[in-house]
């Protein structure tokens, strides 16, 4: 059975509906940055995915071509995720989502390393005749964060956020997203596929002790 990040680390991908602190660990991701609001058509965000995906299943089917990635074993490939921000708040005006920056991010297994993946943009650029030049290979070490399970609506994030906020001030910390550490969402469901209401996305921001 291929290696599934979400049922092997269910802690960083199936939190509860309540708030908790977590440390999460140096992470590599297939990664593409932009701005704009994530949900118009023909918008630069969703253009930007259609990018991702041919990197990452170029990756994963690597093994049935010439080039072998050390270490490759068969996994399944990660849920979408985000990163999100708007410039000079640590806030988000969900009412204002064409202010977004965003990096979207698709995890990669710890085995795939830089010289991997410019190979799949080069054999994807091949194969697709696509111009891959905004995927980049992306670090991120998020370290003490605070999570949770967030069922519904992306407008409804805020009330989510609440309760998170409440919870780090009852453990003596506070938020602190800058523009280095910022808002994070990973998407467990697809939208054009699930009710609205039935929706969920891990909510994670970076968490700081109260001095």
């Amino acid at each position: 059975m291929d290696f599934d990040f979400k049922k092997e680390y269910k802690e960083y991908y199936n939190p509860k509906n309540t708030p908790s602190i977590i440390n999460i660990p140096k992470i590599n991701y297939i990664a593409a940055r932009g701005k704009g609001d994530p949900n118009e058509e023909g918008g630069e965000y969703k253009n930007l995915l259609n990018l991702l995906y041919p990197i990452a299943y170029t990756i994963k089917m690597s093994y049935k071509t010439d080039y072998k990635i050390d270490g490759f074993f068969k996994y399944v490939v990660p849920p979408l995720e985000g990163f999100w921000w708007q410039d000079e708040t640590d806030k988000i005006d969900y009412d204002n989502k064409s202010k977004f920056n965003f990096i979207s991010v698709i995890r990669l297994p710890d085995f795939v390393k830089e010289k991997d993946f410019e190979w799949a943009k080069r054999e994807a650029t091949r194969k697709k005749k696509q111009n891959f030049e905004r995927i980049e290979f992306f670090t991120y070490d998020e370290g003490e964060c605070v999570q949770c399970m967030h069922k519904g609506s992306f407008n409804d994030e805020p009330k989510t956020i609440a309760l998170m906020d409440e919870y780090i001030k009852e453990m003596g910390y506070e938020k602190d997203i800058t523009n280095k550490r910022m808002h994070h969402e990973i998407y467990l469901s697809d939208p054009r596929k699930c009710k609205e209401e039935n929706m969920k996305t891990v909510i994670r921001h970076p968490i700081k002790k109260i001095r």
